[in-house]
Order: structure tokens, then sequence, then C-alpha cells
């Protein structure tokens, strides 16, 4: 099966990156133009019933993702590269690494969902809604940017997530990310790994990565994205690109 993929730049250093839940390849908003194509390749994958693999069937689950990625790698011709996720897609970047370390060089996390289990308490009702009810998609778009997002914005994100996911499929992913538990399979891998945490994220808090993140990678490390929550690609675009590349290079 051909991968339906974005590529984006021409360099030598390679990198994957995997979408977050309410996103698709083309959900990086203003980011994607900041970024260093004579330095970097990036190839950006769209998950089965998303983006422009909306009709593509499947499980919908991260091992499929993880799979799909490293498919996609071969497609390329990539033996080794870096990987990049942002939330949900953070940690499926986690299962792509579980699944093939050795061709990892270094993983980093926008604002990821950590490797464990990831209950969602009181706010279960609010996110296993979300499928079918666009009001909770953007009720939680409101919370983990720190109830600071204009309603244009939100409106707008809202309307991208659901047309650009397939309901059963946004569901179903939603039932794997928050049961997973990866962190058995990637504690201790010694790789670079960095999480990028928003300082306005209601969610994913520096506290929630020093008690995962940090205790999974013993070269991982934090850093704190100042005047942002969850979707720094955004928010702080510019910003964003410059850190997230440095950490890249080394």
């Amino acid at each position: 099966m051909t991968i339906t993929h974005r590529l984006v730049g021409e360099g030598a250093q390679r990198v994957l990156v995997l979408h977050d839940w309410f996103g698709t390849s083309a959900g990086w908003g203003p980011f994607l133009d900041y970024l260093d194509g004579t330095a970097f390749s990036y190839a950006f994958l769209d998950y089965r019933g998303y983006g422009e693999r909306a009709d593509v069937p499947g499980d919908y689950t991260l091992a499929e993702i993880a799979l799909d990625a490293l498919a996609l790698a071969d497609q390329l011709g990539w033996d080794r590269f870096s990987l990049v996720g942002h939330s949900m897609g953070g940690k499926a970047a986690q299962q792509v690494l579980a699944l093939a370390p050795d061709r990892v060089e270094r993983l980093a996390g926008l604002t990821p969902v950590p490797a464990g289990a990831y209950p969602l308490g009181d706010a279960f009702d609010l996110f296993h809604g979300a499928a079918a009810h666009p009001a909770n998609r953007r009720a939680i778009l409101d919370l983990v940017t720190g109830q600071r997002a204009t309603g244009v914005w939100l409106d707008r994100m809202t309307a991208q997530s659901v047309q650009g996911s397939r309901p059963e499929a946004f569901a179903a992913y939603l039932d794997d990310w928050t049961t997973v538990d990866l962190a058995p399979k990637v504690t201790g891998l010694p790789l670079p790994a960095r999480a990028f945490v928003g300082e306005h994220d209601l969610a994913l808090t520096t506290e929630l990565y020093r008690r995962t993140w940090l205790t999974h990678y013993p070269n991982g490390d934090l850093e704190l994205l100042p005047n942002t929550g969850h979707y720094p690609m955004y928010e702080i675009p510019v910003a964003l690109a410059t850190t997230l590349e440095r950490f890249l290079r080394g």
C-alpha cells in the first residue's frame, strides 16, 4: 500500500511528524512556513480515517499508526529518522519508538500524551462525547489552550476537526490513546527525548511530565513554551519552529 503523505523540505535530516487527535497532516497552521527545508525533510502522515486517508479502513489504534509510520519511512527510504508528535501523536510517536528503537535518532513531543494510560477522570463524558458533538470539541480546545483563545479560532479549529476526521475513527483513537500503556516498552531507552510543554495547557502540565516523561527517558528533558497552551504551532509558530529545530539539530 502506498501511503499518502505531505513532505516539507529536502534537507538531509529526516523527521516523521504525527498529528494530534483533532488534526491532520495539513493541520499545523503557520508553523509550516517557518521550517528549515534546506536542513530538514519533514514527512507528515495522515492517520487512517483522517485527512487525505479518511477513506482508508483500519482499526484506528496507535499500533496501526506506528506501523503505517514505519511503512512510510520505508517507502521514503529512511533507515533512520527523528520523530515529532503532537498530543495524541506524541504517544503514537512513542509507539513507533517501542517498535523500532534502533531507527529513531531523537524524539520530540509537542504537548505529548505520556506513554502510560491516561485516565480522563471528570472529563470522561466531555471527551467521549466529542465524536458526535462539535460543542464538546470546542470546549476541549478552549480548556487545553488555557481559555485564552478567540472564539473565531475555536470555531475554526472545531470545524477543521469535524471535516478532517471520520467520527468512528475519532472515537476509536480516543479509546486507544487513553488506555494503552506503553511505559514498559519505552522506559530506559537512551535516545534524546524532549517534551515541549505549553505554559497555559491546563491538561498536560509540567508536573505531569515530571512524573511520566522524565521517569521514562534517562536522557529526556522538558522545555516550557511561554505564552502558549496545547497548540503552539498556532499560538507561537515562529518560536516553536526555532526551538524545535534547535533540538532536532542536537
